[in-house]
């Protein structure tokens, strides 16, 4: 078997594609640039994801299969990477392909936006893309037989993966029963605006991809409920509602930029509808895509990259909400509305599930530490992820730094209570990790190689 590499007429004369909200753009593409083609595809899946309106959970799941599907294909032709099947739960080695010239890069784009569209609800929008990303291919002079092959290459790693994905919980748990709302002292209600009903109460049964168990890296129990004043509880519920009642234009950005809640809503008239936004997973996604272009990743490492975050990024998921529907605690909002301010509202509205612990801090920590690994703790960025939403730029120094801004920007936002955010940051860090320790992609480290070029 044969594979092409870079082939310089494709990829040379091959169009990639830009992808904003609304529209596809299209420019040349040269050689040095073909990262651009995952790049484009993982943006794709983004813009797919914020349209159907997924859970943080769910996109954090949407992100890893078409990642390591990408991976795969490209790790099985490089020397230098070790494939995955082995080191995540229940993955066999992908198939191998048959004799003959082979495109990887459109193999491994391909089954990513294979693999992509069976996850997303708006099935049509990825078609449409993968469509135009095949007929670039075509364009740039690859001949019939490569296309062919590299594109039957494609399906039945795809294939391979979904029906890896099959296996994970989350198809039985579209059936399980919705999350019962108890009433008692201490325990999470639906909040306002729309008082929505508890988001994934069960996605501690969906299979990790490293972890031993959702609960492998339990936090410590939250603080035990009291309005007692002078109790600790009661302490830590003050010092929300003055941290909202007393925000610098600073913090109130802070919050604003990471808010990342695909559920809020807003109200004109009698009617109610949804804000489209970026989730936690996505937005960090998008700084791995950023990360990548600032240090002149080529194809592999850029799939590298996706891959090993969305991985990270899926426990950490994993792993908080198993707490969240353990302890059930009750949100700042209620709180603060029942026993000392019924006026007071949060800066950001309070998402659609329990407190304890802070997804935003758990996959946030998790996200940097494995980003870190790859690039190095000096790694500065400039954060334009939230652009496309009208938000500003944000500088930091670091993906540590970032992280920790992420997580503190839940007190701001008014929607955590200090103990979530520290001890969500343990519980990432912990995952983080696990993830480094257990997931070996190449046999020389990324952060030494990519940075001495």
């Amino acid at each position: 078997m044969r594979t092409t590499r870079r082939s310089g007429l494709a990829i040379l004369t091959i169009v990639m594609f830009t992808v904003s909200c609304a529209t596809t753009s299209w420019r040349s593409m040269q050689p040095e640039a073909d990262p651009e083609l995952l790049h484009s595809a993982v943006k794709q899946l983004t813009d797919v994801m914020v349209h159907d309106i997924f859970s943080p959970p769910q996109a954090s799941r949407g992100y890893a299969y078409p990642s390591i599907a990408a991976y795969e294909v490209l790790a099985a032709d490089n020397s230098e990477y070790l494939s995955l099947a082995g080191q995540l739960r229940g993955l066999e080695p992908i198939p191998t392909p048959g004799d003959g010239e082979l495109l990887r890069e459109l193999s491994a784009v391909h089954a990513f936006l294979n693999v992509a569209t069976a996850i997303v609800f708006s099935e049509d929008k990825i078609i449409s893309f993968h469509s135009q990303m095949l007929d670039s291919f075509r364009k740039a002079g690859v001949s019939d037989d490569v296309f062919d092959r590299s594109v039957e290459y494609g399906n039945r790693v795809s294939a391979h993966i979904l029906s890896w994905a099959d296996a994970d919980n989350y198809r039985v748990t579209r059936t399980f029963a919705k999350y019962s709302v108890v009433e008692a002292p201490g325990r999470w209600i639906p909040t306002p605006p729309a008082y929505l009903d508890g988001i994934e109460p069960h996605w501690n049964r969906i299979r990790p991809f490293v972890l031993t168990s959702a609960d492998q890296f339990k936090p410590a129990p939250p603080t035990p409920f009291s309005m007692e004043p002078g109790s600790q509880f009661y302490k830590e519920a003050n010092e929300v509602y003055r941290a909202g009642t007393d925000l610098s234009d600073e913090e109130a950005e802070i919050a604003a930029f990471w808010d990342c809640n695909p559920f809020v809503m807003r109200t004109r008239g009698h009617v109610m509808f949804s804000v489209k936004k970026i989730t936690p997973g996505g937005h960090w996604m998008g700084i791995s895509a950023i990360a990548a272009r600032l240090a002149n990743a080529d194809l592999m490492t850029a799939a590298e990259t996706y891959a090993v975050v969305s991985i990270a990024l899926s426990d950490a998921f994993i792993s908080s909400w198993d707490e969240k529907y353990r302890s059930t605690l009750i949100r700042p909002e209620t709180v603060i509305n029942r026993h000392i301010d019924p006026a007071w509202m949060p800066l950001l509205q309070t998402p659609p599930f329990p407190e304890y612990t802070s997804g935003h801090s758990v996959i946030s920590t998790a996200a940097s530490i494995v980003l870190t690994g790859l690039y190095g703790d000096d790694f500065a960025f400039d954060d334009t992820t939230e652009v496309e939403y009208g938000l500003p730029i944000r500088t930091f120094t670091s993906f540590k730094e970032a992280a920790a801004e992420a997580a503190i920007s839940r007190l701001y936002g008014g929607i955590h209570y200090m103990p979530a955010i520290t001890e969500g940051i343990k519980q990432g860090r912990d995952v983080g990790n696990y993830v480094l320790d257990h997931v070996t992609l190449r046999r020389k480290p990324l952060a030494t190689s990519i940075r001495a070029e």
